[in-house]
């Protein structure tokens, strides 16, 4: 090895080495120097064999010199992480109560609308943070592999080993995972099974918070949609099927073919809300998941629609419908309006004072 005035290195390749790769030979002879940094001098030019330009996977010959630009300083130690302030009681309870199945490898809660997936700037209520509660007998606490809106309820899959984690991961890139949705929408689609195929894009000017149509650009987009009943012209009781996984797919689909996602403001408008009672929050949930097993077999858990969704249900006269949301178990008989109204204003309120509990517990 030699140095020049300005520093460089330089390298006299031996016999020993003859045939192997750039970043095999950094790897041998100078293992402190990350992947990164060679590959970022050979981006750069300064990575050079007997003078000329060189790649990581070039392959060396006895003889030739390596030049390599003078060693990059340390970089400080990374600050230690902040340790997550413990759970309160009330927030462990919070979060239990929303669990819907458990095993050895993976949890599915019944997230609540309102309630983030995870944390942001202005966010600091979110799943992320009550997963330490869901722990359990695990190594670990459990890890997100899928996300849903903030404003969308429903199944929300947790991973509990990292093995399953990989496992459910890729499952949700190649698609074989399945999720199945339930929406309230304004109005009735003229066709009551169809499949809607529009390309999406970050709106511009929104700062990514939006997506838009965009038949030049946007990347595939698919969703099947199949409408279940329907009250009068007035709303629809839908199916939803994403068979791609875009950002804000389902409420775009549906707000372009005119049939905006009852409560969803961003994308509909004042045409997404319904007079009447109806309320104003997002009528979006996310019913069903069925995933491979990293054991054999598949996770199928169906989730209770959240109050306001069911009373609405039951407001716009899907009685039927209302029940087989409130009741999982089909043995059940199905309760009348005045009944479903009541139960789905107490699993509102069991929901709020759960959330309530929670605030009080941060200082809120």
């Amino acid at each position: 090895m030699s140095t020049d005035p300005a520093n460089v290195r330089q390298f006299t390749i031996a016999p020993d080495d003859d045939g192997i790769r750039v970043d095999r030979w950094f790897k041998r002879h100078l293992p402190d120097t990350s992947y990164t940094a060679v590959a970022k001098w050979a981006r750069t030019g300064q990575l050079r064999v007997d003078g000329a330009r060189a790649a990581p996977g070039d392959r060396l010959e006895a003889g030739q010199t390596l030049r390599v630009p003078p060693a990059e300083p340390a970089r400080a130690p990374a600050k230690p992480q902040r340790e997550r302030p413990p759970l309160s009681d009330d927030q462990i309870a919070f979060a239990r109560e929303l669990v819907i199945h458990q095993d050895s490898q993976a949890l599915v809660i019944n997230k609540p609308p309102g309630l983030a997936t995870q944390g942001g700037t202005k966010t600091t209520e979110h799943v992320d943070g009550l997963l330490d509660a869901l722990q359990f007998d695990a190594a670990s606490r459990p890890k997100l592999v899928h996300r849903l809106d903030k404003d969308t309820s429903g199944a929300l899959l947790l991973a509990r080993t990292t093995r399953a984690a990989a496992s459910f991961a890729k499952a949700f890139s190649s698609r074989t995972a399945r999720k199945v949705y339930w929406a309230l929408v304004v109005g009735v689609p003229s066709i009551d099974d169809g499949m809607i195929e529009l390309p999406l894009a970050k709106q511009p000017g929104t700062g990514g918070e939006k997506m838009h149509v965009d038949e030049a650009e946007g990347s595939p987009a698919r969703t099947r949609y199949r409408v279940i009943e329907r009250a009068g012209n007035r709303a629809a009781w839908v199916e939803l099927q994403p068979f791609t996984g875009r950002t804000h797919q389902l409420r775009v689909h549906m707000s372009a073919i005119g049939h905006p996602i009852v409560g969803d403001g961003k994308y509909g408008g004042q045409a997404a809300f319904l007079t009447g009672g109806i309320s104003r929050k997002m009528h979006l949930h996310a019913r069903r998941i069925r995933v491979d097993h990293p054991d054999g077999g598949r996770v199928d858990v169906s989730a209770e629609l959240p109050g306001h969704f069911a009373e609405s249900l039951a407001s716009l006269g899907f009685e039927q419908a209302a029940a087989d949301a409130l009741a999982l178990d089909d043995d059940k008989p199905a309760p009348g309006k005045a009944v479903l109204k009541q139960r789905a204003k107490a699993h509102a309120k069991s929901v709020r004072r759960a959330r309530k509990g929670e605030r009080r517990a941060r200082g809120g």
